[in-house]
């Protein structure tokens, strides 16, 4: 399942009684001003969410899937990066992984 924009406005307003395109307003300038200050190259710091921050990522050579003989430039760029906060990480850390009650699978002995 998917959480989108209009689920979280949605959840927002049966939390606070509040109408939705208020809360719509309220979500849709809470991001224009993450994007903006990222945009700036300011670090976006969100306790017990996240910090957004850009970084740099360097020129580096390329593989073209299509023509695996064919190396392809891929130039420097900005790209965002988001590490969790600690309540998002334990959060998240509850989840059960896919192998969980699953036996270890062992290599074939050769």
């Amino acid at each position: 399942m998917t959480l989108t924009k209009r689920d979280l406005v949605l959840r927002i307003c049966e939390d606070t009684d509040l109408v939705q395109q208020h809360v719509f307003d309220i979500v849709q300038r809470t991001f224009d001003h993450i994007i903006k200050a990222l945009a700036k190259g300011e670090k976006v710091e969100l306790r017990n969410f996240g910090i957004f921050e850009v970084r740099v990522r360097k020129a580096r050579t390329g593989r073209n899937p299509t023509a695996p003989g064919t190396d392809v430039p891929i130039p420097e760029r900005s790209v965002v990066k988001f590490k969790a906060g600690r309540e998002m990480r334990l959060e998240v850390g509850k989840l059960p992984t896919k192998s969980a009650g699953k036996p270890p699978t062992q290599s074939p002995k050769v």
